[in-house]
Parts: structure tokens; C-alpha cells; sequence
């Protein structure tokens, strides 16, 4: 970088090329969302037959290279932002330098030397005679600075200690500028895409490679956003974002998505964008992984020794201990594909039957404990007068999340029926490590010895708790009349147990959870005797149980979930709900279609109260 390029040099050239491409970004969002939520949907609801699944096969392909657009441009925008700062920044300290220079007389040549006057006390009858520094190379080692300070005290004219003062700022820029440029120009050469019509796992792969390279290189540009609260405190992270410009809101989203998807007190609009590349990225960093992982499989079987005659015994096989780890490990990473799938299809179902389109509130693929996290939303709950929030139980896992995300739908489905032209959103809430599913204790039954213990409840419900509270600042800044809606919160089996310990995590007596019902189905307790103690207001606790072998029975006079003596079961008496009737035949038929149970539970989601039956 020579002296007449950096002071030519315009950042704002390439801030408008940053704008350029965050509106092609913004375009292609667009674009996605037409194609994914409106035309898809109006074909699944209106046709049929060979030609309509080609056209949405086509679609979705069409979608994935909108969605890749915009997220790679809008990363693009982001580095031509940070490369437009460090140069701005190389070139205000050039400016600088120049303009003390010619204030101190000095002259500065095309090549960066510094031209100083005659001045200083006359030596023999003479002024000392000025001449000229070379430019500097930038940041000296200590050794350097040593001598040129030396050299300095030791000449006669004090001009030269000046000019060597600019000539080192003026180096220092120079070097400042050359050095963003070494940096930016490789990565931004790297964010130039496949030559194909083809997103693959391995194009996400490269767009979470290509994300680090720009984070790494974005430091300053970074530290110049305003910073998220610390405390993660919904209230103050929804003023933060509030308080973001769109170029700022971009960067974030760009650079930090599984950070701004994790926040609660974020748009469900903010954290399903963050999340759904946070779901590309990591579907295609699973599949390498099994693709790298399946070509170690190491060999299945070996020969079985008798361990009478020490004998090898012939066609007899054993599986090797080594294969065991392998498939375990193999088994891990398509489980957790698989459940990435089962969330990619809730997107491409958007329509059918009505379904609303889906907004992907949370997500990791690897969770605080057994798995990973998901928080899926059907409708959108920050504008929806009704929303419904199912907290998952016992055995819940990423590889098999597509059962309670259907649940979610078949409560969406049901209260849209009851809300009277009223919006409904229905959320899937899974964001605890629940206990795992072990043998049951009897046949047809489905009780886990994990269940027995509350420390996941204990440990997961201050973040069903905090998510609440986002839930209710998302509302509030993006309805601006203080209209939070009716918010209903459903717990299954061991679900109950942690919405029980998320109300016991707050501040009483004020801090009641922010919600206006609560449902318990199939619950072993609460945690509490009374629904009072979670400060649940009268007639607004509802409760159903199973007819089989329901995870609210008794075992030797006691509940399950921590065999708690100081619990009660919402569907007795003294607990203070509604029991709700309900024709579950099983732990897991409270959302069968048609059912009574599902009925009622929608009833009380659409706040049709008066219609729910009891028993």
C-alpha cells in the first residue's frame, strides 16, 4: 500500500458496495420466504399429483440457494464493512500525520519521506540545515527505537526529531493499510461460491468456515458494535437490539448467528433467521462428520474363542468391541441428522392443511446433557392473540423430536379451530436436558427410573423461566401497544415437574410465571401441594391424566418425579386445578386426533373456557 493509493482511498465506496450486497441479501430473504411460505404452501394446499411434488421439489432446491445467497451476501456486507473501518481508520492516521506535518513546516514526498526545514542553534556560525527522513516500516522493535531516539537527541536541528515523528506515523499507517489489505483480500476471494445451482452439506460447511475467517479478521469492527447486555437479561436485550441500526443488526446476525438465536427477549422473526443458518451449517457439519467417521469402520467381526478349549470355534463370529464403539458413535450422528430432518421437513410442510408457516426459536444440535436443543414455533407467537407453549418429558430427544413437534401441530391445528378467526401460535419448547428412557418397570408401562429425580427439572426450569420472560419483552417490543396476548403453558409427564421448578425459580411474591394458564398432562407433581404455591391463579390450572399406565400414578403411595410425600398430582383434588376430561388409552395419546383430551387442551389455549368439559 503506497502513499498516493491509501490517501485516495474511500471507505465509503466500498460501505455502499456493503449496502449493495446486504440488499441483495434482504432480496433473497425475500425471495426464500415467497417460495418456502407462499408459493410451496399455495401448491400443497391447491394441488396434487406428480407434477405438483416436481415443481416442489424444484421449489425447495430454489429455497436453498435463496437462503445460501442471502446468508453469504450478507456475510459479504459484513467484511466490507470491517475492511472499509481498518482502512478508514489506516487512513485517518495518514491524514493526521500529514496534516501536523504541514503545520510544522515539513514537506511530505510521494514516497511517504518527510522533507524538514533548516532551524535549531547556529553551529560555527550556520543554522543546522534541514533534509530529509526516509519513511518509517511501521511499529519498531525496542532495539530501533533505541537508536532513532538517540539519534535524535544527538542532532542538531530539532526539525529532524519531527520529521522523524511523521515519518514513523506515516509508516505506521502505510503498514496499518497494507496489512488490512493482505487480510481482506483472501477472504473475501474465499466468499466466492460454487460455479453450480447446487447447495450441498458441503457448500453450509464452507459458509461456517468462511463465517470464522470473517469473524477473526472483524475484531475491531466488532468491538465497535454496541455490546449485548451481560446479564442476557430479556428486558435489556430486547432495548439492545432495539437500539441496533439495520448495518449493525446484520453484522451480528452474520458474524455471531448461534448467538443471536439463543437470545430471549429477540423477535421470533431475529432468532428463527440466526437459527435456520445455524441448522444448514450444522446439518452439513454433521454429515461430514459421518461421511469422515464411516470410512473408519473397523472390522465387524472376529473369530469366537471357546472359552473351554481356548479354541478358535468354526463359523462361529463375534462382534469386535472396536465396531461396537464405532456404530455407537455412528448411530449418535445420524440420530442427530435425522432430527435436524425432522425439523427441515416442519419448513417444507408450511401450508399443508393450513399449517402456518414455522419459525425456528432455538436450536443446537448439541445440548447441555444427553442432547441437543430445539424451540419450534408454529405461527408467529410475538404477533399470535393465542399461544400455546408444550414443554416435552421424560425421553425427549433431538433423533426423535418430530413426535412432540407434531404435537405442537395437532395443538395448533385443534385451537385454531376454537379461536374464532383469532391468531394461534403453538411453541415446541425443548431446551432441558430431560431424563432418558430406560426399561419401564411393568409391561405397557413407560416409567424411568430418571424421571424418579428432580435434578433435571431443578436444573432446567430457571431456562424455561428466562425463556418466558423473552417470550414476553419479543411481544411487547414487536407489538408497541402492550398487547402480550394470552399465553397458555403445557407441560407433559416430567415437563410438569420443570414447569413446576421453573415457577419455584422466581422471586416471590411478584415473580409468578408470565403466563396466563397452565396445562399439566400425565404429571407425577409439581413440585407443590397446592397450584397456589407456584403462585398459578385460581381457575387457571388445568390438568388431565391417562387411563393406562399414566406417569401420574402411584407407586407404594408415592409419585414418581423425586417420590415426593410433599406433592399432590394436579388431577387430585386438593391440588386446586380443573381436571379436564381426557380419553387418553396411554401416556402418550393426549394429542390423538379427535380426542377429548386434545379438545379441551385447545379450548383453554383459544381461552374458550366455558366449552372445556370437566370431569
Amino acid at each position: 500500500m503506497d502513499l498516493a493509493t491509501l490517501k485516495a482511498f474511500e471507505p465509503a465506496e466500498y460501505e455502499e458496495a456493503a449496502d449493495g450486497f446486504q440488499t441483495v441479501s434482504d432480496t433473497a430473504s425475500a425471495a426464500k420466504d415467497t417460495v418456502e411460505n407462499g408459493v410451496r404452501a399455495g401448491i400443497r394446499n391447491t394441488l396434487e399429483g406428480k407434477a405438483a411434488d416436481a415443481a416442489l421439489r424444484e421449489l425447495k432446491e430454489l429455497g436453498k440457494n435463496f437462503h445460501y445467497v442471502q446468508t453469504e451476501c450478507a456475510l459479504v456486507s459484513t467484511a466490507l464493512n470491517a475492511f472499509a473501518l481498518d482502512m478508514a481508520t489506516a487512513k485517518r492516521k495518514l491524514t493526521a500525520a500529514l496534516t501536523d506535518a504541514e503545520a510544522a513546516g515539513c514537506t511530505v514526498g510521494a514516497d511517504g519521506s518527510v522533507g524538514f526545514p533548516a532551524g535549531g542553534k547556529e553551529v560555527d556560525g550556520k543554522v543546522p540545515e534541514g533534509g530529509t527522513v526516509a519513511v518509517g516500516t511501521g511499529i519498531k522493535d525496542p532495539t530501533a527505537s533505541a537508536l532513532e531516539r538517540q539519534a535524535v537527541s544527538l542532532h542538531p536541528n530539532p526539525n529532524f526529531g519531527k520529521a522523524v515523528e511523521f515519518a514513523d506515523r506515516i509508516g505506521d499507517a502505510l503498514k496499518e493499510a497494507t496489512d488490512a489489505d493482505a487480510k481482506w483480500a483472501p477472504k473475501l476471494r474465499a466468499l466466492k461460491a460454487d460455479d453450480d445451482l447446487v447447495v450441498s452439506d458441503r457448500d453450509w460447511t464452507d459458509v461456517r468456515k468462511d463465517t470464522g475467517e470473517v469473524a477473526k479478521g472483524a475484531d475491531a469492527y466488532v468491538r465497535s458494535l454496541p455490546k449485548p447486555p451481560r446479564s442476557g437479561d430479556p428486558a435489556e436485550v430486547a432495548e439492545w437490539w432495539s437500539g441496533l441500526s439495520d448495518e449493525q443488526r446484520s453484522a451480528y446476525l452474520s458474524l455471531r448467528p448461534d448467538s443471536i438465536g439463543a437470545m430471549d427477549g429477540l423477535p421470533a422473526t431475529v432468532r428463527d433467521e440466526a437459527n435456520r443458518v445455524v441448522l444448514a451449517e450444522s446439518r452439513g457439519a454433521y454429515q461430514d462428520k459421518l461421511d469422515a467417521w464411516t470410512k473408519k469402520e473397523p472390522e465387524h467381526y472376529r473369530p469366537y474363542i471357546s472359552p473351554i478349549t481356548g479354541l478358535e470355534v468354526k463359523g462361529a463370529f463375534v462382534e469386535t468391541e472396536e465396531w461396537k464403539e464405532w456404530d455407537k458413535k455412528r448411530q449418535d450422528l445420524q440420530g442427530r441428522i435425522h432430527g435436524m430432518d425432522l425439523i427441515q421437513d416442519r419448513f417444507d410442510r408450511t401450508g399443508t392443511d393450513g399449517l402456518p408457516e414455522a419459525y425456528l426459536i432455538g436450536f443446537s444440535p448439541e445440548g447441555k446433557g444427553h442432547d441437543g436443543k430445539v424451540i419450534l414455533a408454529n405461527g408467529n407467537p410475538d404477533t399470535a392473540d393465542h399461544t400455546g407453549i408444550y414443554v416435552p418429558g421424560t425421553g425427549t430427544l433431538l433423533k426423535d423430536i418430530g413426535d412432540d413437534l407434531g404435537r405442537g401441530e395437532a395443538l395448533w391445528h385443534e385451537s385454531d379451530r376454537y379461536a374464532q378467526g383469532q391468531k394461534v401460535a403453538t411453541i415446541t419448547w425443548f431446551d432441558y436436558d430431560a431424563p432418558l428412557q430406560a426399561k419401564p418397570f411393568e409391561k405397557g408401562g413407560g416409567l424411568f427410573p430418571e424421571a424418579m429425580f428432580d435434578r433435571y427439572a431443578e436444573k432446567g426450569g430457571p431456562g424455561l423461566s428466562h425463556y418466558l420472560d423473552g417470550n414476553l419483552e419479543a411481544r411487547r417490543s414487536v407489538s408497541g401497544n402492550g398487547d402480550l396476548g394470552h399465553i397458555t403453558l403445557t407441560g407433559h409427564s416430567y415437563g410438569t415437574t420443570l414447569i413446576g421448578d421453573a415457577a419455584k425459580s422466581r422471586i416471590w411474591p411478584e415473580g409468578a410465571l408470565p403466563v396466563d394458564d397452565v396445562i399439566a398432562v400425565g404429571s407425577p407433581g409439581m413440585q407443590a401441594k397446592h397450584a397456589a404455591d407456584l403462585g398459578i391463579p385460581q381457575g387457571h390450572m388445568w390438568a388431565e391424566k391417562g387411563d393406562g399406565n399414566d406417569a401420574g400414578v402411584r407407586i407404594g403411595g408415592k409419585y414418581l418425579a423425586g417420590l415426593g410425600d410433599d406433592w399432590t398430582i394436579p388431577t387430585d383434588p386438593e391440588f386446586g386445578a380443573n381436571i379436564m376430561e381426557s380419553d387418553a388409552e396411554d401416556h402418550g395419546a393426549f394429542w390423538d386426533e379427535g380426542s377429548t383430551s386434545l379438545r379441551n387442551q385447545a379450548l383453554v389455549i383459544a381461552g374458550q373456557y366455558d366449552k372445556v368439559t370437566l370431569e
